[in-house]
Formats: structure tokens, sequence, C-alpha cells
């Protein structure tokens, strides 16, 4: 880093509140801690190397204790569902297939004392979600629909919704995806894995807030029953698809989860998806796409961002670009040409989110890393977990 930009961080770090920084020092403490075990593999033997103990040293006594605990906790609480996000995102798809989400989210609704329920594929089919099931019908894994319900707020408040794309595989379908770093395909289902992870942060923190996760769970696989280039779908909403690219698979199953969640009738929905490499392309892998239909929530999550490190970059949702999505055979299509992509991308999706506040986060190039260091990074845990804690400090104040 330059010496400006070190700078530039120093003062940055030191303008915060003593709370706020050690609870970013709790959290990168422990993040820094993760190491993922391979399921089946013994680890080798070694001596313990190390420290086994960590502490905090602040220099001011008139701050409150309880306080800087809290703070301490809370870092912990967000690493924690950092580390099960990447163990997701880090175990191959021949083991993190939909089922396997299923039971890990059954799982934390048993530790942590939240409903949780698990839709098979005749419970989609009779909701009529004919645009998320048309993506998983050449898998041998069942699509699942999983829904958790944590309820630490009032009984009469608003649930916040959020939604994560989980993509336990994705070969591209018919529309076959290249086969350089194919193996990275199992990462598709990180903003799944991040929705997981912020509801295991939650409940061990606490909050009050009535929030629902929703996972949509399937695999995109080639074979006999694959969904077809030109196929049309009826998706939950009523709306018909032409589906022109399979591998334009994400927001199929995001738009029927987008219309499940009108039910709750939201505060405020939420997604994160690993959608589009056209992001990758625009942004890298420093910042995730934001997009949304409302401005003070996007505000809000961009605030979030910054304060927690897992920044995003607000991008346009205009209706000028809705037009590239026009198809002669049904009410749309499922992608928009060659410009803008991670755009018509989002837009596509706002089609099935008029119903209440809204925000997109396209994590494709944050959610995991290649390379040397490759591996799932637990983003944007950390950004989600941030913004329901502001909102729950919010409340209390």
């Amino acid at each position: 880093m330059a010496r400006r930009g070190r700078r530039r961080w120093r003062l940055a770090i030191s303008s915060r509140s003593l709370a706020w920084r050690v609870q970013l020092a709790s959290r990168l403490l422990a993040d820094g801690a993760y190491r993922f075990d391979v399921p089946g593999m013994a680890r080798k033997a070694a001596a313990e190397r190390g420290a086994s103990r960590v502490r905090l040293l602040v220099a001011d006594k008139d701050k409150s204790k309880p306080e800087l605990e809290r703070a301490v906790r809370r870092g912990q609480a967000v690493a924690e569902g950092m580390a099960l996000a990447k163990d997701l995102g880090n175990l191959g798809g021949n083991i993190c297939n939909p089922a396997y989400l299923a039971q890990t989210a059954q799982a934390l609704g048993k530790e942590f004392k939240f409903d949780v329920e698990v839709l098979e594929r005749g419970d989609m089919e009779k909701l009529g979600m004919g645009s998320a099931l048309s993506v998983g019908r050449a898998s041998y894994f069942p699509c699942k629909f999983i829904v958790m319900h944590y309820r630490g707020g009032h009984a009469a408040a608003k649930p916040i919704v959020l939604l994560g794309k989980s993509l336990t595989f994705d070969t591209g379908g018919i529309s076959l995806k290249p086969g350089g770093d194919l193996d990275e395909m199992k990462y598709d289902m990180s903003g799944g894995g991040s929705v997981l992870g912020v509801f295991k942060a939650i409940a061990r923190m606490a909050l009050p807030l009535n929030v629902v996760g929703i996972v949509p769970a399937v695999e995109n696989m080639v074979g006999g029953n694959a969904t077809r280039p030109g196929d049309v779908v009826t998706s939950m909403s009523g709306q018909t698809i032409e589906i022109l690219n399979t591998d334009a698979e994400g927001r199929l199953v995001l738009c029927d989860a987008l219309t499940y969640a009108e039910r709750f009738q939201p505060a405020c929905v939420i997604d994160a998806a690993t959608l589009t490499g056209a992001c990758v392309v625009a942004l890298g892998s420093v910042a995730s796409g934001l997009f949304a239909n409302d401005d003070d929530l996007a505000a809000e999550l961009l605030k979030a961002g910054t304060d927690s490190g897992d920044r995003a970059w607000h991008m346009p949702l205009w209706d000028d670009y809705q037009a590239q999505l026009k198809s002669n055979f049904a009410d749309m299509s499922n992608i928009g040409g060659r410009g803008a992509g991670a755009v018509t991308a989002a837009c596509f999706m706002a089609r099935f989110a008029k119903a209440f506040k809204w925000a997109h986060l396209d994590i494709a190039g944050t959610a995991s890393v290649s390379g040397d260091a490759k591996g799932s990074t637990g983003r944007p845990v950390p950004l989600l977990t941030t913004f329901l804690i502001q909102r729950a400090d919010a409340l209390a104040a």
C-alpha cells in the first residue's frame, strides 16, 4: 500500500469508536485462524503452535466494559458466520448438494431454536415455481427450497428477508461453460452459504430482529431432461420467461424466491448472488455490485459495507435497460445481450420485486478467490451482519 493510502487508512481507523475497533479486531483475529478441514481426510498430527489465547488491551479507562465485551462477542459471531459460509463454499458439489444445505439449515435451527422449513420438489410444483424448477431438472439431486425463521424481535414487527442464490454446482446446462476453472462453480452457492452464515451470527448475538432466510438450492446439470435454449417457462408470479441461455440460471431461481418472499410482507428484501461474470469485469474482486429499488436501503447497505470493510458499489437499475430483456415469445427473456450484463440481470429480478423494498448484491467477484489462495472468502457475511446489527441498534436507541 502506498504511503498516502496507509495514512488515510490510519486516519479512518483512528476516527472510529473504540467499540468499533475492538469488534473489528475480534473478527479479524477469529477469521485469521480459519482453516478448512476436508471431510474424510485425517489431519496430520502436529505440535500445537501459536497463541492459545488472545487479550485485547485498551487504554481508555472510562470506556464501558460491557460495551467492549459485546463488541468482542459480535466480532467473534461474525467470524463464526463467515467460517460456516467458507466451509460450505469450499466443499465439493458431491458433498454440498441441495440436501446438504437443507440439513445444515435444520442443524442450525435445532442449535439456535429457530424454525426451518424445507420445501420439496412437489411443494415447489404446487406453488408454481416453474422458473426455479427448470434449472434443476437434469440433476440427480432434487431441488430444495429452504426457509428459515429467526424471530428475535417484536411479534408484530415486519421481518427482513435475506435471500441467497444456491447453485450447488453450475455446469451452465445445455449452454455449457468452458472447461477452465470449472471446479470453481462449486462456489455458485455462496449467496445461500452467506445467508446461512448470517443466521448463525445473528442467532449467536441474539439480535432483537425478525429475519427470514430463503435458500433455494438447486444444481444445474446437463442431461436428457435439461432445459433447452428457447424453452418458455412460467414463474411463480405468472410471468413467462424465454430461456435464451441456460447459463443465466441464477435469476431463474431467484425470481421465484422473490415472489415467495411477498407472503412475509417484509420490511425489505436483500438477495446475495454470484450472478454475473459481467460484475467481475466491472468491479473485480474488491467490491460487490449493489442494485436497489430504494435509495435509502442502498445507502444503508453501502454504509454497512464501508463500516465492515466488506464494500459494495452502487450500480444503476434504470428502466432504460429493461428493453434489452424483450422477447418475441414470452413476457421477457432471461438475458439482455452483451452490454451491461450485470445491470440487465438485476433489471430482470427487479420485475419480481415491485411489492417491497429490495436490494441485490452481485457477489460473483467477491465470494471466492482463485489462484494459490483459492477458496471462499465468507463475503458478504460481514456486510449483511453489520446491516442487521445497525438496524437492531437503531431500534434500541
